[in-house]
């Protein structure tokens, strides 16, 4: 299975609980941390709902 590396680049602050809350699902806990996961359809989702907030690439 393909792997994402997640990296969380802004700050979850002033963000609504529910993108606090998907930050958190992921393992984002500050900016700048890294975090690696499959490749799948909820990954990918959660990544979509917080897009303006992390950065990805392939692994």
């Amino acid at each position: 299975m393909a792997k994402i590396k997640v990296t969380q680049r802004k700050s979850g602050i002033k963000k609504p609980q529910n993108q606090k809350r998907t930050l958190e699902a992921l393992g984002l806990k500050r900016i700048g941390q890294v975090v690696e996961h499959d490749d799948t359809p909820n990954i990918l989702g959660m990544i979509n709902k917080v897009k303006h907030l992390v950065s990805t690439e392939e692994a």
